[in-house]
């Protein structure tokens, strides 16, 4: 049929025009079986009328004393008694069309009927005037789109479906009913971002924790975005599994972009948040976004007793005001509160080393203070002769048995470690080496027994060390 609002053809059983989207009345058709019984029923009347005129007048005898009654006389109240008869009946017939015609039941039925018997057009052209008559009817829908299933149409099909879930008189149990057959259908597409979009959208809690794991909801931010005077461990969640993506600099993120394991430190600054979330399907969410001022004030810096440079004497790296939460490194990278701690003058290693020093507290730190050192002797004497006469001592004394510092059959054995070079008791630079204890297991720990070694002359002593002091023993 052709659409009379815009002329284009629509397909059977429509209730709008694809083309143009107007909504289309359509009148069923007269039902076949009422117009067969109808034919019937009349032709049984007109024959048992015929037969009774024909009995009538082959038993009727004529009367000499009888006037005769004129043909049109006796043909008269007849014909009118078969014009009732059939008025009636037609009168009958109507009604009963004109209330099958407005009976959503009587249309509901015939649509059931139709759709066991496979004969779905007829039955869309049932379950759509059914709609007419019962326009709230949310199970009709239902079943119609069961019927655009049944006959392969998955546009129609997705159509109705989707008319159910915008539709505010359905029912949580239609509406779970619905979304679970748009959501197998958009499933089996791989079309994972139409479901998160419709999801999104959803009013219905108990619909949504039922699909959440097909959700890609927004970032949350344990920090909302504002000014603050200490620093801040933002932490960024979200429900359903996949990952989030996140940057600090304020440019749009992606997968590409660092992901988000533990908190994020926001410490002295400003930064402009926006993190995503992936889900397991690939589909991603909306940027969450935040601004955040951060400013802390700054402790006080560690100040050292040397500058950097170049040394050919021993010399003690010393924080000189306040050591308490004093952290740094060797590396050249910034000390952090997992670095080593500062509690005692270090001795500066030989060669070229670069010391990082901070103050260091839970949200709060000092500038990094860094020094490079080149320390260099001016000797024949290096720290690993300083270890081999060392060893060579625990030999000759029968303290160990070989090179290995093996000493018995237990597997267990003595090592020998150069610590650092130090001037002792103002009197020449020394290496110091200490003795540790490895078992037979392969765990080293320092016996307590130290040595020292002349830089220069290459003498050995026996060190002891107590409360800073150095104290040297010949040997």
């Amino acid at each position: 049929m052709k659409c009379p609002n815009c002329g284009a053809e629509m397909k059977e059983g429509r209730l709008y025009c694809e083309n143009c989207g107007e909504d289309i009345h359509i009148v069923p058709d007269f039902e076949p079986e009422l117009e067969r019984n109808i034919e019937q029923s009349l032709g049984h009347i007109l024959d048992d009328v015929g037969r009774q005129q024909r009995t009538s007048e082959k038993s009727a005898e004529p009367d000499e004393e009888t006037r005769p009654v004129p043909l049109g006389q006796r043909v008269r109240p007849l014909a009118l008694w078969i014009g009732m008869g059939l008025l009636v009946l037609f009168l009958a017939a109507g009604g009963v069309r004109i209330f099958q015609y407005y009976s959503p039941d009587y249309q509901t039925e015939s649509a059931q009927r139709a759709t066991a018997a496979g004969q779905y057009e007829r039955a869309i052209r049932y379950y759509n005037r059914a709609m007419e008559l019962d326009r709230f009817n949310v199970d009709l829908k239902l079943e119609l789109a069961d019927v655009y299933f049944l006959e392969n149409d998955r546009t129609e099909y997705e159509f109705w479906l989707r008319r159910i879930v915008e539709d505010p008189n359905a029912d949580s149990e239609q509406l779970s009913s619905a979304y679970g057959k748009l959501i197998a259908l958009y499933r089996a597409r791989e079309d994972y971002q139409t479901i998160n979009d419709m999801l999104l959208t959803c009013e219905n809690e108990s619909i949504r924790t039922t699909y959440q794991s097909y959700l890609a909801q927004m970032p949350q931010f344990s920090v909302p975005g504002g000014d603050y005077d200490e620093v801040k461990a933002l932490k960024l969640t979200v429900t359903g599994k996949g990952n989030i993506y996140y940057t600090l600099d304020g440019t749009v993120p992606d997968e590409g972009d660092e992901r988000y394991t533990t908190p994020i430190l926001l410490e002295n600054g400003d930064y402009e948040v926006q993190a995503v979330f992936v889900n397991e399907n690939g589909v991603a969410s909306e940027i969450a976004d935040a601004v955040y001022h951060i400013h802390v004030e700054e402790l006080e810096p560690p100040l050292l007793n040397v500058d950097g440079g170049e040394y050919d004497t021993p010399v003690l790296i010393t924080v000189v005001n306040d050591a308490e939460n004093v952290y740094y490194t060797t590396n050249g990278t910034a000390p952090t509160m997992n670095s080593a701690q500062y509690t005692e003058p270090i001795p500066m290693p030989l060669g070229v080393s670069t010391f990082q020093f901070a103050r260091l507290e839970p949200g709060r730190s000092s500038v990094v203070v860094e020094r490079v050192f080149t320390f260099e002797l001016d000797t024949d004497v290096t720290p690993e002769l300083a270890v081999d006469k060392v060893r060579k001592h625990a030999l000759d004394t029968g303290k160990i048995v070989d090179d290995f510092g093996n000493f018995d059959d237990s597997e267990a054995c003595y090592q020998y470690q150069y610590l650092y070079v130090i001037d002792i008791n103002d009197i020449n630079a020394f290496y110091v080496v200490a003795e540790l204890f490895v078992d037979a297991q392969g765990i080293a720990a320092y016996s307590g027994n130290y040595y020292a070694v002349n830089a220069y002359s290459g003498y050995l002593y026996r060190l002891q060390i107590e409360d800073g002091s150095y104290q040297l023993s010949e040997l």
